[in-house]
């Protein structure tokens, strides 16, 4: 047998194996198991391949040097916990306008830091960005932050800016928005139940509470009772952040008439998810909504050998993550798509569908009126296959006076793929919104 034979023999049982996984897990789903065990073949075969061409070793040392090159999400504020109405604790962190306790001593568009990485250790083989690109990115930076200043004028009337990530990510998500806006205008950043550095939710642990839009909501409210207790607020959710930002106005409108002043709802749906194709043909989709949930909950029930499985077949999960999270992922940083990859891989498979079929009955759309009232960002990545733009038009219907943005080009994680853009259009709502709430202000003077 020659070593190229040798070398495919190898890459198809390691494939069989990864699959082998998969199929197990799904034993215990009846039809949806059938679901499952296509497919592994699927992914046995696209991993088979794979493997004939690029080595094992080679691929994570590939993977190792991305995450080194490229430490996204190191960017740490002071931390602090608000416990929700279970007793789930609820992490977040913020950012103080000016230097702080935690900011990198140095970063630049990409986020590299010469210190304070995560969990407080530093990463030294991180290196600055050169050349005109990274120069160019920091000139654009330091207008935002010029413009921020100008704009803010006194800080009693500054908007605090609350960020809320989205499904299957973390707070760190949001690395170049929080970048942009470091020490100009404070900034809350949390994670949402069971996601990132929060504890899992204890309602779910326990079985007493299925996961709901309308729980995140409460949660989100919990963070601002703790994080900001006074002052106005501008709220940034994408995706699943932008449907927890409607849920809070849908249970809390008082709080938002009195305390909001913005918002910007990214990537994100008021409802109607149920009919998203994700990129399928139509039997394909309607195949997917009728399965996926048992699909997902089987494979719960079998979290330790999913978990092996997605690591065996890391090839095509990545390539998935590109497909889903990026509209153009020839065109993105490799570095930012292995930071989208390793945020989605560090949730649990039972989280994942802990959080799953809140999605189906979603419906915020009456919601959305409490928002009419103050500037608003709609903002969508016209090639995002999990919330489709439309449905950012749709939003921005029920608020007309809404600053409408859809991105060619972009996919779910816009604010990873067009940062620069994204940062943009958000200086502009934070400007908007700080000149509202001193206008409101003098008008209650």
């Amino acid at each position: 047998m020659t070593e190229g034979q040798e070398a495919a023999a190898q890459a198809v049982e390691a494939a069989a194996e990864a699959a082998g996984n998969w199929a197990r897990a799904g034993r215990h789903a009846g039809i949806a198991g059938a679901a499952i065990g296509v497919v592994a073949a699927g992914a046995a075969a696209g991993v088979a391949i794979e493997r004939m061409t690029v080595g094992r070793g080679m691929r994570r040392r590939a993977r190792l040097a991305l995450d080194a090159a490229g430490p996204y999400g190191t960017l740490r504020g002071t931390p602090g916990a608000a416990i929700a109405e279970d007793g789930t604790e609820l992490y977040y962190e913020v950012d103080e306008v000016g230097p702080e306790p935690g900011r990198p001593e140095k970063d630049d568009r990409t986020g590299r830091a010469a210190k304070n990485g995560r969990n407080g250790k530093g990463d030294r083989s991180a290196k600055p960005v050169r050349g005109k690109e990274a120069r160019a990115a920091q000139e654009a930076q330091g207008g935002l932050r010029k413009r921020l200043t100008a704009a803010l004028g006194r800080r009693s009337a500054a908007p605090t800016v609350v960020f809320s990530h989205g499904y299957c990510l973390s707070q760190d998500s949001w690395h170049f928005q929080r970048s942009a806006l470091r020490g100009t205008v404070r900034t809350v950043h949390w994670d949402q139940r069971s996601h990132g550095r929060s504890s899992r939710g204890h309602g779910q642990i326990d079985g007493t509470e299925e996961v709901t839009i309308d729980l995140l909501g409460r949660d989100l409210k919990a963070v601002l009772d703790a994080a900001v207790p006074e002052g106005p607020i501008v709220l940034v959710g994408h995706s699943m952040g932008g449907m927890t930002v409607m849920a809070l106005a849908d249970q809390f409108p008082e709080f938002v008439a009195e305390r909001v002043v913005g918002v910007a709802l990214i990537g994100t749906s008021a409802g109607r998810l149920s009919e998203v194709t994700y990129g399928l043909p139509s039997m394909g989709m309607k195949a997917f909504h009728w399965l996926a949930p048992g699909v997902i909950k089987a494979l719960s029930w079998q979290h330790e050998i999913v978990e092996r499985g997605r690591r065996a077949t890391a090839d095509l999960f990545a390539g998935l993550v590109k497909r889903y999270s990026f509209g153009t992922p020839e065109k993105v940083d490799p570095g930012i798509a292995r930071f989208g990859e390793r945020l989605i891989e560090a949730t649990p498979i039972d989280v994942v569908a802990e959080f799953f079929p809140a999605f189906a009955v979603h419906d915020k759309t009456e919601a959305l009126v409490a928002y009419d009232a103050v500037p608003a960002l709609v903002l969508a990545g016209e090639s995002d296959l999990i919330t489709p733009a439309d449905h950012s038009r749709t939003i921005a219907e029920v608020l007309p006076d809404a600053e409408l943005v859809c991105v060619p080009g972009a996919g779910h994680l816009v604010m990873l793929e067009r940062p620069e853009l994204v940062n943009d259009h958000l200086v502009s709502l934070v400007e908007r919104a700080s000149a509202a709430a001193r206008s409101s202000r003098h008008a209650r003077a």
